[in-house]
């Protein structure tokens, strides 16, 4: 199984997904799954926080549920910000509701790779994106890293050349 993604296929993720399930998302504001939840929402993205530890509370003004089967609405997407260990069960999970709930993919974040859980969503018919993040990918794809000046030789880490 490889983690080669066409950008075609992940740009057809992004543009098709609407509402997203992040298991491992944090109230803590410098954490990468706080951070990451924040700017899918404000790219018009519906993220519902799924956190044991902080089911009940609320992150980014969305109510966090323990549980993917607890999250009452439909949803397409379900974003793995936990270890590859974990992503096992979660996707297990996500499988067993993934009609009821409407699930149609599975992310896995950055370093997070788990071939066997994989196989068993590809099996079900669930599409399997791993060691990818959403919110860069978006970045990447929707060109937004260029107005950073990123990839546009606006930006360099590389010295002019003297005399310049």
């Amino acid at each position: 199984m490889s983690l080669h993604y066409p950008d075609t296929s992940i740009r057809d993720i992004l543009r098709r997904v609407k509402t997203i399930a992040m298991v491992g998302a944090s109230p803590d504001w410098v954490r990468p799954s706080h951070f990451a939840m924040k700017y899918l929402q404000r790219k018009g993205y519906r993220v519902i926080p799924v956190n044991p530890g902080a089911a009940g509370a609320e992150i980014l003004g969305e109510e966090v549920y323990g549980a993917l089967a607890d999250v009452p609405p439909t949803f397409e997407m379900v974003d793995v910000f936990r270890n590859s260990d974990a992503a096992g069960p979660i996707t297990d999970e996500a499988i067993e509701i993934a009609s009821e709930k409407g699930i149609e993919i599975i992310w896995m974040q950055l370093g997070v790779v788990n071939r066997e859980a994989a196989a068993r969503a590809e099996a079900a018919g669930l599409s399997v994106v791993m060691d990818r993040c959403p919110k860069i990918e978006y970045g990447r794809l929707f060109g937004e890293l260029s107005w950073s000046g990123v990839n546009s030789r606006i930006i360099t880490a590389k010295r002019a050349p003297f005399g310049r």
